[in-house]
C-alpha cells in the first residue's frame, strides 16, 4: 500500500504523520485514495474525454482513438463512468458480465482484444434495458470505486470517457485523478461550442490538465463522390482551440462506414477498407499520443 504521501486526503486524515498520526491509516476514504493511486500509478498517461454538449460523438472518439493505439501496440484501457447512458460495450461489441481476478477482490476490465479493455456500468447489468437511478453521492462512490477496484495491470493509456456536461461524475475523475489530461469533444456549430465553453471553463476552475481540442463531425464525405460536404460548418474546435491557448489535436469527419462499424461493435480504425474516418482517428490517436508525452515530460520538468 502506498505511503500517506501519496494519498489525497492526507492533509485532513488525523492519521497522517504530519497531523500527529503514525501513519496506520483507518479512514475508510483515505485508504480507498490509496488504493486508486496505487493502481493509477501503474498506468502511464490517463485521458479523460469530456465535452459540455451531448450529441457530439464523445464516446465514438473515446472508443476509436483507444482502438487505433491499440493498434499501433499500446496497452490500453477504457473507463465509462456515464452511468445513465453507457455506451462504450456497445461499440466494441462486448456483451459479457465483468469477472473478478484470482484473488477473487477486484474486478478484471472486459477483454476486446490483447491490448484493448473495458470496464463499464453496462457490464455490470443483468439487464441491459435497467435504468440507473442513482444520485451524486452514489455515482461518486462508483466511479471510485471503479479506479480503486478494477485490476487494470500495467497501461500505456486509460481513457475515461465521461457523460455530457460538468457534473458529479467529472469533479470525482478530476479530485481523484489529479494528473488526468483532459480532451475535449466538440462538433464544430456554435450551439455546440457555446456548451464545450462552459466544460472548459470548468476544466479551468478545477485546474485541470487540458490536452487539446477534438472537432468531431468535421465535414461530411460523400461516400459516391468522395467530395467533402460541410455539414455542420468546419472549423469551429480549431478556432475554440485557438481563443483558449488550447491544443487542436484534430478533426475527425462524417463517414457512413463509422456508423456501420458502430453497429456490429467494431471500431471503424478495424476495418480492413481505408477511409476517411480511419485515416482521421489514425492521426488523432498519434497526435494524443505526442502531446501525452510531451505533457509527461513538461510535468516531469517542473519538478526537477
Amino acid at each position: 500500500m502506498s505511503s500517506c504521501s501519496s494519498c489525497s486526503s492526507a492533509a485532513s486524515c488525523k492519521s497522517a504523520p504530519g497531523n500527529g498520526g503514525d501513519g496506520n491509516c483507518t479512514d475508510p476514504m483515505a485508504l480507498q485514495d490509496r488504493l486508486i493511486a496505487a493502481t493509477l500509478g501503474k498506468i502511464r498517461h490517463k485521458i479523460f474525454v469530456m465535452s459540455g454538449k451531448g450529441g457530439v460523438g464523445k464516446s465514438s472518439v473515446t472508443v476509436n482513438t483507444a482502438a487505433a493505439l491499440a493498434r499501433r501496440g499500446f496497452k490500453v484501457g477504457v473507463l465509462d463512468v456515464d452511468m445513465h447512458g453507457p455506451s462504450v460495450p456497445n461499440l466494441l461489441g462486448l456483451a459479457g458480465t465483468v469477472e473478478l481476478d484470482q484473488d477473487g477482490r477486484r474486478m478484471l476490465p472486459a477483454a476486446y482484444n490483447e491490448n484493448l479493455s473495458v470496464i463499464s456500468m453496462d457490464s455490470l447489468l443483468q439487464d441491459k434495458d435497467q435504468a440507473i437511478l442513482w444520485r451524486g453521492p452514489k455515482k461518486t462512490a462508483a466511479i471510485r470505486q471503479f479506479m480503486a477496484d478494477v485490476n487494470w495491470g500495467e497501461l500505456d493509456f486509460l481513457f475515461i470517457d465521461s457523460p455530457p456536461g460538468t457534473g458529479d461524475e467529472h469533479m470525482t475523475v478530476v479530485k481523484s485523478i489529479p494528473d488526468a489530461l483532459c480532451v475535449v469533444v466538440t462538433t464544430p456549430q456554435e450551439i455546440s461550442l457555446a456548451d464545450v465553453r462552459k466544460a472548459v471553463n470548468f476544466l479551468q476552475y478545477a485546474n485541470a490538465n487540458v490536452l487539446g481540442v477534438v472537432e468531431n463531425m468535421s465535414g461530411l464525405v460523400c461516400p459516391h463522390c468522395g467530395q467533402e460536404i460541410d455539414l455542420f460548418k468546419k472549423g469551429g474546435g480549431e478556432e475554440l482551440a485557438k481563443r483558449y491557448g488550447l491544443t487542436f489535436l484534430g478533426a475527425v469527419p462524417l463517414d457512413p462506414a463509422t456508423v456501420v462499424a458502430a453497429d456490429r461493435g467494431v471500431p471503424v480504425v478495424y476495418l480492413e477498407t481505408d477511409g476517411p474516418a480511419k485515416t482521421a482517428f489514425l492521426t488523432l490517436a498519434d497526435a494524443i499520443a505526442k502531446a501525452a508525452d510531451s505533457s509527461l515530460e513538461s510535468l516531469a520538468g517542473s519538478h526537477r
